[in-house]
């Protein structure tokens, strides 16, 4: 099978992931807000982890025979978070429990939910990226990087894609919406995720030396939307021990799917 259809599928299970977090408004009266932070912080422990394992580890091995192994993902990872911040200045959204009037990115009138949506499909973009990367990195036939280490990284995804749906969903319930408007707004933010994977895939695929540099890529910009969204939206809610006990729990089970399955 094409590693672009591989990214595809994979990319397609953790938008499925987004939905199925975004599916909880029809089945969760009360919102517990402690739960959610946790989930975010083990949301965050996961990115970090698999923009190690699963993405810088892999491109430093991959250049090992350059005068300067370290040099692609270091400049991939630079320009990722450089992409990142690019696109937190000039696209409008709002993180979690914030008014509109401090709403980043372009100025503009649109509604509250859609700056909320428009935050976690930002997240989401380079995590697909990271999935369709790593499955076009299989073409390659390197060492480093193996089937099962991208099916690893894509479970890993998913799993914390679980969160961010509700991370979109209920605060849309509070803000009023009908638990179906909040359920479709919940899951469209996950859609940016095939997109991106293919696009990720299809890069590395038809343009291989660019590998080490795209896998850097994508570990910077997750790196980027740990530390400017997911950690300070964890930490401010009051639940801040809870929330880093589940950083450290996802860091923990994203380290064992790829130690153990990559």
């Amino acid at each position: 099978m094409s590693p672009i259809i591989q990214a595809l599928l994979a990319t397609t299970f953790t938008w499925g992931m987004t939905a199925i977090g975004a599916a909880s408004v029809f089945f969760i009266k009360n919102f517990d807000k402690r739960l959610l932070d946790t989930m975010l912080g083990f949301a965050a422990g996961v990115m970090i982890a698999a923009s190690f394992w699963s993405l810088l580890a892999p491109a430093i091995a991959m250049s090992e025979g350059l005068r300067f192994p370290w040099l692609p993902a270091t400049v991939g990872f630079l320009l990722g978070g450089a992409f990142l911040r690019l696109a937190d200045m000039l696209l409008p959204h709002l993180h979690l429990w914030l008014p509109v009037s401090e709403a980043e990115g372009v100025k503009t009138q649109w509604q509250k939910s859609i700056l909320l949506v428009l935050a976690i499909t930002l997240h989401n973009f380079p995590e697909g990226l990271a999935v369709g990367v790593a499955f076009g990195a299989v073409a390659a036939d390197l060492p480093s990087a193996t089937l099962a280490g991208a099916i690893a990284l894509a479970i890993g995804i998913g799993i914390q894609n679980l969160p961010e749906g509700m991370a979109v969903s209920f605060p849309l319930m509070q803000e009023k919406k009908s638990r179906k408007e909040s359920f479709f707004w919940g899951q469209a933010s996950g859609l940016v995720e095939p997109v991106a994977g293919v696009l990720g895939a299809a890069a590395v695929f038809f343009f291989r030396p660019i590998l080490p540099y795209a896998l850097g890529f994508a570990a910077g910009a997750m790196i980027f939307v740990v530390i400017e969204q997911l950690i300070p939206e964890s930490q401010t809610g009051g639940n801040a021990d809870m929330a880093t006990l589940g950083a450290m729990l996802g860091f923990a089970v994203m380290m064992v799917l790829d130690v153990a399955f990559g």
